[in-house]
């Protein structure tokens, strides 16, 4: 985020949930900051409707930052409004802030946010709506361990892109940025990563969840997700889950670290139309069990099948073989589970 929303008129302002979008918090937030800590609007149409002027949005603004570097809100409630106050009401933003040993540079329109990928060259960032915008205020409400924004910002991601979007252009980015965070900074942050990731898992099931059964085919053969054995991240998994079951695709999921034998029964008892194996890491990409499970048949005599087995993941990176489908992205998994099935007699698509 560019370190002053572009738009804001001098003479006019702009509305509390304008500035929350800008800020990636929720507008019930603002509210709260306000009430409790006397950070709101300073001039208030018809005594009531708030209009936020870019000095209004400037405090806001180092509010978010603060308490993002771990000030306590009380504490930064007031070094924002020191810094509002200017000349003559207290030191400098950038002397304030230096005085509490956070690390942050002065006002530039163009300094792009440390999580957030680089504003355009003339500083005014992403318009209203882009992915990027999005991705960047949820990733600015996780730092600052805002979980109601998180969650809102999560849902109308959702509702804006649609669930396939979201998750490759919001979700998947901010987690990076936030995993990042956390890796540069000496293994601070980890709260952060566990929240945010903790919200996405219940977006993501929220969705699964409403749409369960939801036009599916009774006697359709469903898709079997699985971690391989040691491999504990699911979130891929879920999000293929709920857009599965957003199409009325029948899914199966038994989630992280599933031991080689119950996923070969698992196999067996329900006959998938297709196996998708996750592996994050090389240490747990298990080639011999995916062969196996590609080989795997049931059925009657003389009609026996096979799933079509689709390796997830960085894990499988330069693995593959015959039988073995290897999607890189959301968009292409779902292409190869809803493939046409192979005729009988045809050789293995691999």
């Amino acid at each position: 985020m560019t370190d002053r929303p572009e738009a804001v008129p001098a003479d006019v302002g702009v509305t509390t949930g304008f500035l929350a979008r800008k800020l990636g918090v929720s507008p019930t937030t603002l509210r709260s900051w306000d009430r409790r800590y006397g950070l709101g609007p300073a001039v208030r149409e018809d005594g009531h409707h708030r209009r936020w002027s870019p000095d209004d949005v400037a405090m806001v603004q180092d509010m978010c930052r603060l308490t993002a570097a771990g000030l306590p809100p009380a504490e930064a409630a007031r070094v924002a409004k020191d810094a509002a106050r200017g000349p003559g009401g207290a030191a400098s933003p950038l002397a304030v802030r230096t005085r509490h040993g956070l690390r942050t540079a002065e006002r530039t329109p163009t300094a792009p946010h440390p999580l957030t990928p680089e504003s355009r060259p003339d500083g005014t960032g992403p318009p209203p709506g882009d992915v990027r915008q999005d991705c960047r205020g949820l990733a600015h409400a996780a730092v600052r361990l805002d979980a109601p924004a998180v969650q809102e910002l999560l849902t109308a991601a959702v509702r804006t892109y649609g669930l396939p979007r979201a998750w490759e252009d919001v979700m998947v980015p901010a987690l990076r940025a936030v995993g990042r965070k956390w890796e540069s900074s000496g293994d601070r942050y980890v709260e952060v990563e566990h929240l945010l990731s903790w919200h996405v898992t219940a977006t993501l099931r929220h969705v699964s969840v409403s749409a369960a059964g939801r036009g599916h085919d009774a006697g359709a053969a469903p898709v079997l997700l699985a971690c391989l054995p040691d491999e504990m991240h699911t979130l891929p998994l879920e999000a293929l889950h709920a857009v599965l079951a957003e199409r009325g695709v029948p899914v199966l999921t038994l989630g992280g670290a599933v031991p080689s034998e119950a996923l070969e029964t698992a196999v067996r008892r329900v006959g998938p139309s297709a196996v998708v194996l996750w592996s994050q890491s090389w240490s747990t990409a298990n080639l011999p069990l995916a062969r196996h499970i590609a080989s795997t048949r049931w059925g009657v005599r003389g009609a026996r099948t096979r799933s079509r087995v689709l390796l997830g993941g960085p894990g499988w990176a330069g693995r593959s073989g015959p039988g073995l489908l290897r999607p890189h992205d959301l968009g292409e998994a779902l292409r190869m589970i809803t493939a046409p099935p192979e005729q009988p007699g045809a050789p293995p698509v691999g």
